[in-house]
């Protein structure tokens, strides 16, 4: 799957929660972790966070928005229920992308909010914990940017094999050198621009 994705919390205070998101995103193959303006005890992220994220992918912590950075070309998007917001299984996912979601007891900060350049939900009747919401986000993203074998019409087991992957062609500066023929060398060989003195040799020259 092309590109690459970081996911993070916005106001983040239950160390459990944060463990559990970032695990999560360990195993989707989330590029980076962050947080931001977050008051937890991190070594109590731990207790839920067994796959020891922090060894395997960057953890960036910022201590406001103001300070928040992404990489260049990283699109931000944010997870929040507003009136606006666009419905998950209709979202189309950048393919260099971090997301970001708002605390367990409150909203993402108009700050951030302002920062985003999409603002998606995921239709429910009401909201869930934050760490079931980051997992039912970065599933879509793999289903919808990773390469599957189709969904059949009935129910049960894919009937079309997976797709095959796309490459270019070969390349290679060199292929026409050697396509070059020997014998044209052997018959006319270059001339010797042997050089005395800033001027050509006159015997190499005859």
């Amino acid at each position: 799957m092309r590109g690459y994705f970081g996911i993070g919390i916005e106001g983040a205070s239950k160390p459990l929660n944060v463990g559990t998101l970032f695990r999560s995103a360990h195993a989707f193959g989330a590029s980076f972790a962050f947080t931001v303006d977050a008051d937890f005890r991190k070594e109590r992220s731990n207790i839920t966070d067994t796959s020891k994220s922090g060894e395997q992918m960057p953890y960036y912590h910022f201590p406001n928005h103001d300070n928040f950075f992404l990489p260049t070309g990283c699109r931000m998007v944010g997870i929040e229920l507003t009136p606006d917001a666009i419905e998950l299984p209709s979202f189309k996912h950048p393919s260099q992308a971090a997301y970001i979601l708002g605390p367990e007891r409150g909203n993402l900060s108009q700050g951030m909010q302002d920062k985003c350049d999409f603002i998606i939900k995921i239709p429910m009747s009401f909201c869930v914990n934050v760490a079931i919401a980051a997992n039912i986000v970065m599933y879509d993203r793999l289903i919808s940017l990773g390469r599957f074998a189709p969904r059949p019409v009935r129910a049960g087991a894919p009937t079309e094999p997976k797709p095959e992957g796309q490459y270019g062609g070969w390349i290679s500066r060199t292929r026409e050198k050697r396509k070059g023929d020997p014998e044209q060398f052997r018959k006319a060989p270059p001339p010797d621009y042997s050089v005395i003195d800033g001027e050509l040799d006159d015997e190499d020259d005859a």
